[in-house]
């Protein structure tokens, strides 16, 4: 059987709600005499069970237990045997998440069961609601089906029957989830490590005792296998370029010869009014076959499809396979950041005589349409990172492709976001905007524990005025998708939808000039991640000139830079005096003790010398390449970065797999002793970082 991973998002989960009645309340003697079932597909309960039927017991059912829930003797005549129900049974539970209420009942009656029948029996992934409800509501009176209900507002509709607890079940499960969201419960895995924590508590304060679970489902699944070379290259790296393209006046003709000379499979046409069509040689054939010679006199534009789906150059393979599979197209157009076709991508291109099919990511977030949807893409993160490892690919190059997600994901929402207004009647944006990511997934250095740092720039409008407030308006609902989805909440409200973080041109660039003459370097610890900010969303031109006047001011101020210099130095190692680790709750943070003085500094160095690149490694790369210092010095920091970046990224691998919060903060323990050593001499590349800033290279 198939068991969803511990990552999947309970919001976007794909769960089976089952509940069972029988012949008895004592599970080790008790058999089945009903079963029913409901899925829960994107947080939605579907309205027909996939499983609904009396089952023959084999035994005479006890006039207590028909008192209960209606079912006797005669009516279970002629009905199927468990045996017969179980294949059912196993085909709507395989790969799904198992939920109920006070489950352990019905998985115990449902082991019984399949033993009796001398079929194999294998623990699901499984959920129960009354331990979720604990976690939510402790000072309830009671956790009881009944009790939940009325609490929610549910009514239940039979009452007692395998069915009607089956939905009502599925209800409260439903409700409970944004609770448990709040509660930063987010995950099947931080579900499960939840209720075994209430479970451990609870026996400890009733001097109980804790009894392993053998019959638990794996924690880890089988691990997939993919082709990394979707996850390492970009459109820009594969594409045919130049684009093709042809006059509109063209003929079909000239379409053909154009084609047959390039030896290509597609070309572009320029259409009236700037648009762009595609069209393939399948489109020459079905012309010329429909009608003959004849058509290769007929304009090209007859049989150009408009509008022409594409990704950006730097979106990566996977995108591009992803969305052909989706839209069930074999050619896509590439175009640069202004929206110009620069290239054309085919299976050709794509494959490359290589397997995909194990493709984690695909092009779910280009195609989603609710948070939800957001979020069952998002979930899979952690099984691509892991796959990826195996693979041998860099975390450096990882944290590239889980950047391009979040970047992604937050265009997708902003998308969401604008849909979400205009059907209320409050219409599309009122000028020209950008939505730009910033700090980490910025810089393309995202890892797992992703948070959200975003902004808005806007044309021009005032504070408080009708732009203002339709952008704020905007930027709530696209922070609020983003949060559902597992992209949470900036704890530092670095988010478009606080004011700081929303500006029109003109009061960014005003703004610009206040934080240049800011006195103290802790009034800077938000301000410079502005200056790894990406454009994602709306018009890139506006956002790019933006950050180009940002960072020609920030070049131009040298005490400015200075300051910035100041939080890189206020640095503290994580290195104990013998070569050990300071450790709290035996982990490091090996993002304040490493990664923050590298980019921070890096983003120092870039300022300084006018380096518009956004990675930290290219920034010192470009700093390398003007001859600044020793080229080694910048080798050391880079591959010092890698290091810190793998021990951080498996960290979260693992905390994913265990339902673990994810953080920067890793267990050094766990590493072997040659890793461990690896990992120190990464820590002391921010000496050399440090030193790189203390010696005038500024």
């Amino acid at each position: 059987m198939r068991h969803p991973h511990p990552s999947t998002p309970l919001a976007a989960a794909d769960a089976l709600v089952l509940d069972t009645e029988t012949t008895g309340l004592d599970a080790r003697s008790a058999r089945v005499v009903q079963i029913a079932a409901v899925v829960i597909r994107g947080g939605v309960v579907a309205p027909e069970p996939v499983l609904d039927t009396l089952v023959a017991p084999g035994i005479p059912i006890p006039p207590i237990s028909t008192a209960v829930h209606g079912i006797s003797d005669g009516d279970v005549v002629g009905k199927p045997s468990f045996a017969d129900v179980a294949p059912g049974l196993a085909t709507v539970m395989d790969g799904r998440l198992l939920v109920g209420h006070s489950l352990a009942y019905d998985l115990t009656v449902l082991k019984r069961e399949h033993e009796l029948a001398g079929l194999r029996w294998v623990m699901p992934r499984a959920l129960d609601v009354r331990p979720l409800a604990r976690l939510v509501a402790p000072s309830l009176a009671d956790h009881s089906l009944d009790r939940l209900c009325d609490w929610l507002g549910i009514v239940i509709v039979g009452r007692h029957t395998a069915i009607g607890d089956a939905r009502a079940t599925a209800e409260v499960f439903c409700r409970l989830v944004p609770a448990l969201r709040e509660m930063g419960v987010r995950t099947l895995g931080e579900a499960m490590a939840a209720t075994s924590r209430l479970a451990e508590r609870e026996a400890r304060s009733s001097g109980g005792l804790m009894v392993p679970d053998t019959d638990r489902a794996p924690e880890t699944e089988p691990p997939i296998v993919i082709d990394s070379f979707a996850y390492r290259h970009r459109a820009r790296d594969v594409m045919s370029a130049p684009a093709l393209f042809v006059p509109a006046s063209s003929t079909i003709g000239d379409g053909l010869r154009l084609i047959l000379e390039r030896g290509t499979s597609s070309a572009f046409v320029e259409l009236s009014g700037g648009e762009a069509g595609i069209f393939t040689e399948r489109d020459l054939l079905r012309a010329v076959g429909r009608d003959g010679a004849a058509a290769l006199a007929r304009p090209i534009a007859e049989i150009a499809k408009s509008p022409v789906h594409s990704v950006v150059e730097d979106d990566f393979v996977y995108r591009a396979i992803g969305r052909m599979a989706r839209l069930g197209i074999r050619h896509l157009a590439v175009r640069n950041g202004d929206g110009t076709i620069t290239g054309a991508l085919t299976p050709r291109n794509l494959l490359r005589d290589r397997a995909m099919d194990a493709i984690v990511i695909g092009d779910g977030i280009a195609a989603a349409t609710s948070s939800v949807d957001l979020a069952a893409a998002w979930g899979q993160t952690p099984r691509m990172a892991a796959a990826l490892r195996r693979d041998g690919v860099s975390a450096r190059d990882i944290a590239a492709s889980l950047s391009a997600e979040i970047q992604a994901i937050t265009r997708r929402a902003a998308e969401l976001a604008e849909d979400e207004m205009a059907a209320e009647g409050r219409g599309r944006p009122p000028v020209r905007y950008a939505v730009l990511v910033l700090g980490s997934a910025g810089r393309g250095e995202s890892l797992l524990a992703a948070d959200q740092d975003n902004a808005i720039v806007y044309e021009h409008g005032a504070e408080g005025g009708p732009e203002d407030l339709w952008f704020a308006d905007m930027a709530g609902r696209m922070n609020r998708i983003l949060d559902e989805a597992g992209i949470v909440l900036c704890k530092g409200g670095v988010m478009a939808r606080n004011r700081l973080w929303r500006r029109s041109r003109a009061d960014w660039e005003a703004q610009v000039e206040t934080w240049i003459r800011r006195q103290k370097p802790q009034d800077l610890l938000d301000v410079d991640i502005f200056f790894d900010a990406a454009p994602v969303h709306g018009d890139g031109r506006l956002a790019e000139n933006l950050m180009a006047f940002a960072r020609e001011r920030a070049r131009q101020t040298p005490s400015f830079l200075m300051m910035l210099t100041e939080l890189a130095r206020q640095w503290r190692s994580p290195l104990a005096l013998f070569g050990g680790f300071h450790k709290v709750d035996g982990r490091v943070d090996l993002k304040k003790g490493g990664l923050m003085p590298i980019f921070t500094g890096a983003r120092v160095l870039a300022l300084r010398h006018g380096i518009a690149e956004r990675s930290t490694r290219d920034r010192l790369a470009g700093v390398q390449a003007l001859g600044i210092g020793a080229a080694s010095d910048y080798d050391s920091i880079i591959e010092g970065q890698e290091a810190l970046l793998a021990a951080v990224l498996e960290q979260q691998v693992e905390d994913a797999a265990r339902g673990v919060s994810l953080s920067p903060r890793v267990i050094v323990d766990r590493l072997p002793a040659k890793e461990r050593a690896e990992l120190r001499t990464a820590v002391k590349a921010v000496d050399t970082m440090l030193g790189i800033l203390g010696e005038g290279r500024l």
